[in-house]
């Protein structure tokens, strides 16, 4: 009865051990995590609208058919799933937007296996009617420069059903949006496209600054015709990062090794060109700039007066600390802070740490039984001694 009693005890310290290491890891670790972000404040003049409550990931990078382990989708599509979605719970955003390099493989990958990624995306980033997703496209998405074409993108604008560079209006705050792989200028039909399409933007967004400060007929010269956004500067937003020399002068713990931080970034692919960069300040003299691709995170101040961030990868495959901006933004003003992830590091330890008690917990299992056999054998050899 003891033997039996004690079995039913272990087995149930087993069961508990082991389903409470994996609701854990698997399910409540996110909880604390993300209990500890917050939106960040800011002061809005009276009358203004509410400030925008804005969330910024990027890189997600969802496996394809090709280069993706299926322990891998498993592992990596959970977390950004779970992490994503108690965010959303816990957070509320307005909007989210995800900077690029939404799929791995999309690239190259089949009609086929993209729709079957893109039924993975849904599924992974589900969102409420109260919340508006928007996505950018990224080099990934649709190849690198030499890569794209037509048919990749419009295939993603198809998907998300809409252009891939716009502008997104909320609460008076204009979000630029650009496709930054077309940005190469070198003359190719999409990059003849995109540029023609931010020309028009710009002119735009110039011609609704003129028409708030200016009354009259000199408030509308040159502007016939120009669409009327709220006249703020836009926050832009795109893929790849605009011109830096490397991320040397970048800190903070999810900025990259300190090994990689001085490598020479190359222009047209870890960054814009120089001439790019330049026209797009140029052209939109954006207050705030958010851009990926770089899997690490950044702050830069370029010409000494526009401020960019480079927001980190939000998948464990990229890195080990994932993060996203939580972004408080007013037609005068905004604010940001970061939330992180919690740590793949960390959810690997506290398995390990489940499998050594277990271990331990079967050898006190079998060391026991040895003792309890030793005994019962001293007992009857005892027994049949005195016969």
């Amino acid at each position: 009865m003891l033997l039996l009693s004690f079995r039913w005890m272990l087995a149930l310290l087993l069961i508990l051990l082991v389903s409470g290491a994996f609701l854990f890891c698997e399910y409540l670790i996110y909880f604390p995590t993300i209990l500890k972000c917050a939106w960040p404040k800011i002061s809005h003049a009276r009358g203004e609208e509410p400030p925008v409550r804005a969330m910024v990931l990027s890189d997600t990078h969802l496996l394809g058919a090709v280069g993706g382990h299926w322990f891998d989708k498993l592992r990596r599509e959970w977390q950004m799933e779970r992490a994503f979605q108690t965010a959303l719970w816990l957070l509320r955003p307005e909007v989210v937007f995800i900077l690029g390099d939404i799929f791995d493989e999309g690239k190259w990958s089949s009609q086929k296996h993209w729709d079957d990624d893109v039924r993975r995306f849904h599924r992974m980033f589900r969102h409420s009617a109260d919340t508006e997703l928007v996505v950018l496209v990224g080099n990934h998405d649709i190849g690198f420069h030499y890569e794209m074409d037509w048919f990749k993108l419009q295939r993603f604008e198809k998907v998300f059903n809409a252009s891939s560079t716009r502008i997104v209006t909320k609460n008076g705050v204009n979000f630029l949006l650009v496709n930054s792989v077309a940005l190469h200028g070198d003359g190719c039909p999409i990059c003849q496209s995109v540029e023609k399409e931010l020309i028009k933007l710009s002119r735009d967004l110039n011609c609704s600054l003129q028409s708030s400060q200016q009354a009259g007929a000199a408030a509308t010269d040159g502007c016939e015709g120009a669409r009327l956004y709220p006249p703020s500067a836009p926050i832009m937003l795109q893929h790849y990062p605009l011109y830096r020399v490397s991320d040397a002068g970048c800190t903070g713990q999810d900025a990259a090794p300190p090994e990689e931080r001085h490598l020479l970034f190359r222009e047209k692919y870890d960054v814009l060109s120089k001439e790019s960069s330049q026209r797009l300040l140029h052209w939109f003299r954006p207050r705030l700039i958010l851009s990926g691709h770089t899997h690490s995170g950044c702050e830069v101040l370029h010409d000494n007066k526009y401020p960019e961030v480079s927001v980190p990868s939000f998948s464990w495959r990229n890195r080990n600390n994932p993060s996203f901006i939580l972004a408080s933004v007013s037609p005068g003003s905004f604010s940001l802070s970061k939330c992180f992830l919690p740590e793949e590091s960390t959810v690997i330890g506290v398995y390990c740490s489940a499998g050594g008690c277990l271990l331990l917990l079967l050898l006190a299992h079998c060391l026991w039984m040895k003792g309890l056999l030793q005994c019962l054998s001293l007992c009857l050899l005892g027994k049949h001694k005195s016969l």
